[in-house]
């Protein structure tokens, strides 16, 4: 109980958007096996499923800008229950219909939804929290958001084979539910007034644009593109993991995966507590290295223990600290650096810039895994690991200098 102590003292608000996280994901069975429904439920080969990850990143890509603009311009909170209340009516069709290409689709263009309304989610979880109160925010919303996936991937792989549409529907219901709580009991989304010198940075500048902005914060730009390439990176464990597990399990694989994937949502909710209260002093840039190098130690356990069961648990297990690490660091740096007016843009456009790569690196993955082999795709998916981590590295060593009064360095003459 003493772990779960530290989250207390938060706005009721980030309480009710972190239940409402865990009851959507509750229900979110599709995408985690989105990869062997195109492959042994439609009969797609590994590039032709790397295109269809590419062309529903492009759908997003608007998405994501237009959610960002949204987001600074309207009540985050009703922005939010319209798009859930769209995605239920498209999961709920789903369902209903004979599973086709023509499904999947549908549950795209559903979660093209979804996607504008995520830049008012992070927004609103940063304007609800003061800046010393901020990791602990986003702990909590990732914590909620993980209890909800601990048992869905293994139910999705369970009604994978016979009871697809199942999946359709629980994902809808679990939605609505999660839209009537924060209908009813989120009530008031003033922002935080945040007067410490860890605010200085986010002081609004109602008149400036996103490129002005980014002008003036190159290491946003720097952690842009490590974090976008670093992303990319880590959802490869949803696309190639379940290649390699069909390939050497067949039908079973689609199980072992479910499990492991369930396995990852359980680390996450026994260890992110663990994590926000012993790595508490670790600064954001400190922990966006950990969890980078942590991520790549995970795909290479995986790696030298493919075709032996156990291993891909203790594989997801290093993998998951490192995602761990990397929420935690992610959410908070960004927040303290940009101003509080331009919050929506900025992370509709990390989610742009992340989107771009992932379907990037996707086409690239795919086409290597096809026509080279699964080796080859596993060492681009490493090499670009390497250069994300990098970047990280990079960060830590100039963040002081460009920021120094979140250093209590008001005049950056001391930095080091």
């Amino acid at each position: 109980m003493k772990l779960f102590n530290q989250y207390r003292g938060l706005r009721r608000e980030i309480y009710v958007l972190s239940f409402g996280r865990m009851v959507t994901n509750l229900g979110s069975m599709i995408w985690p096996v989105m990869t062997m429904i195109l492959s042994q439920k439609l009969g797609f080969s590994a590039t032709e499923i790397s295109y269809f990850f590419v062309g529903s990143s492009l759908v997003m890509l608007p998405a994501n800008l237009i959610g960002g603009r949204l987001a600074d311009r309207f009540n985050k909170k009703r922005l939010i229950v319209f798009c859930d209340i769209v995605s239920v009516l498209g999961f709920l069709v789903c369902a209903a219909i004979p599973l086709g290409f023509g499904t999947v689709l549908l549950y795209v263009l559903a979660g093209i939804f979804q996607s504008i309304e995520y830049p008012s989610y992070d927004a609103l979880l940063a304007d609800l929290s003061a800046t010393k109160d901020r990791e602990r925010a986003y702990s909590l919303e990732y914590l909620g958001a993980n209890l909800g996936l601990v048992l869905s991937p293994t139910i999705a792989g369970l009604l994978f084979k016979d009871y697809l549409w199942l999946s359709f529907l629980i994902s809808g219901v679990s939605i609505s539910l999660s839209t009537a709580l924060i209908a009813v009991l989120i009530r008031d989304v003033t922002p935080v007034e945040d007067g410490g010198e860890e605010a200085a940075y986010q002081k609004k500048k109602d008149g400036a644009g996103v490129l002005s902005i980014l002008r003036e914060n190159p290491m946003i730009l720097l952690f842009l593109a490590g974090g976008a390439v670093c992303s990319a990176v880590h959802d490869q464990y949803n696309f190639i993991m379940p290649l390699d597990m069909a390939a050497a399990h067949g039908d079973a694989g689609a199980v072992i995966f479910g499990t492991v994937s369930s396995l990852n949502c359980i680390t996450v909710v026994v260890f992110t507590p663990l994590i926000t209260r012993f790595f508490a002093k670790m600064r954001e840039t400190g922990k966006m290295v950990a969890g980078r190098g942590l991520v790549l130690a995970g795909y290479s356990v995986f790696l030298l223990l493919l075709g032996f069961i156990p291993g891909y648990y203790l594989a997801m297990l290093i993998f998951t600290w490192g995602e761990i690490f990397s929420v935690l660091a992610e959410g908070p740096y960004v927040s303290a650096r940009i101003p509080a007016s331009h919050r929506g843009r900025i992370h509709g456009l990390m989610r742009v810039v992340y989107t771009a790569a992932a379907g990037v690196i996707d086409l690239a993955v795919g086409h290597l895994y096809d026509r080279a082999g699964s080796g080859w795709a596993w060492g681009f998916i490493l090499g670009a690991g390497l250069i994300a981590a990098a970047a990280a590295v990079i960060l830590k060593l100039r963040d002081r200098k460009a920021y120094p009064k979140l250093y209590g360095d008001p005049a950056g003459s001391s930095a080091r």
